[in-house]
C-alpha cells in the first residue's frame, strides 16, 4: 500500500537542544497512525516540522512522493493536508454549519468564484453531510461557542475533514474531553477511516485512546523513535513500559 506521508531522518534543534533526533516513519493510505510518548519527548515539535510551522534542521518530509519539506501550512493545506490543534480553532460566533462551510471554502474554487458565487460556495450540502456523519444534526444551527468542550472537539475534527483531505494530523484530540464524548469521538474517527477511507495521524497523551483507535503506533522518547509496531507489540515492549509508563 502506497505511502501518503513519509518523514525521513527529521531533526530539529533549538541551539544546543535537540528536540527531534532522526525521526523516520511513513503513513500508508487508509491507515490510522498513532504517535505517543512522555511529555517533552518532541511530539509537538515533530508535528510542527511536518506541518511547516517550524523549519526542520535536517531531514525530509514527502507527500505522495513529493518533497514538501518547509512548505508553509497554507501550501500544505492546498495539497490536501488537514490538521487540528491542541487549542480549538472553531469560530464561537458562527454556527456549526457556518464553521464547516468556512473550513471548506479555503479549498473550494477560484477567487472569482468566491467573489461572485453563492455565499456558501455551494458547500451547504457537504457541510450537512459532515454534520450528519459526526452526529451533530441537533446542533447544526447552534453557535459553536455555546457547545460543550467535547462537542467543540467533534466540530473541530469535522472541520479538518471537511475538504476531503488526503491526510489529517490530529493534535491531542482527546485532551480535556469527558469519557462519554471521548467514546463518541473515537467511534466517529474510526468510522471516517472504515467507511470513507480517511487517512490520519493522531498525536496524543492518552495512551488508551491511541491503542484502541490506531492500527500502528510510533513511540517517541527524548526526540527519537523508541519503538514502532501494532498496539499489542508496543504495549508489550519493555522499553516503552519503562519510558512511557515508568514501569
Amino acid at each position: 500500500m502506497s505511502a501518503v506521508l513519509e518523514v525521513e531522518d527529521l531533526h530539529k534543534s533549538f541551539g544546543g537542544i535537540k528536540a527531534v533526533r532522526g525521526v523516520s516513519f511513513s503513513v500508508r493510505k487508509g491507515e490510522i497512525l498513532g504517535i505517543i510518548g512522555p511529555n517533552g519527548c518532541g511530539k509537538s515539535t515533530l508535528f510542527n516540522c511536518i506541518l511547516g510551522q517550524l523549519d526542520p534542521t535536517a531531514g525530509r518530509v514527502r507527500l505522495n512522493g513529493e518533497d514538501v519539506t518547509g512548505l508553509r501550512p497554507s501550501d500544505l493545506n492546498r495539497r490536501g493536508v488537514g490538521r487540528t490543534f491542541q487549542l480549538l480553532q472553531v469560530f464561537p460566533d458562527l454556527t456549526v454549519r457556518e464553521n464547516l462551510i468556512l473550513a471548506g471554502q479555503e479549498h473550494h474554487g477560484s477567487m472569482i468564484g468566491r467573489l461572485f458565487g453563492p455565499r456558501d460556495a455551494g458547500l451547504t450540502a457537504s457541510a450537512d453531510t459532515m454534520i450528519g456523519f459526526f452526529k451533530l444534526d441537533h446542533l447544526a444551527d447552534a453557535k459553536a461557542g455555546g457547545l460543550s468542550y467535547g462537542q467543540q472537539k467533534l466540530l473541530d475534527a469535522a472541520m479538518a475533514f471537511m475538504a476531503g483531505p488526503q491526510i489529517v494530523l490530529l493534535d491531542e484530540p482527546a485532551g480535556g474531553v469527558n469519557l462519554t464524548m471521548l467514546a463518541s469521538l473515537k467511534e466517529r474517527l474510526r468510522a471516517m477511516n472504515e467507511e470513507l477511507g480517511a487517512t490520519f495521524v493522531v498525536i496524543e497523551h492518552n495512551m488508551e485512546f491511541v491503542m484502541s483507535l490506531c492500527t500502528r503506533v510510533v513511540v517517541l522518547a527524548e526526540g527519537a523513535v523508541l519503538a514502532e509496531g501494532t498496539p499489542a507489540e508496543v504495549r508489550a515492549n519493555p522499553a516503552v513500559m519503562e519510558a512511557y509508563l515508568g514501569h
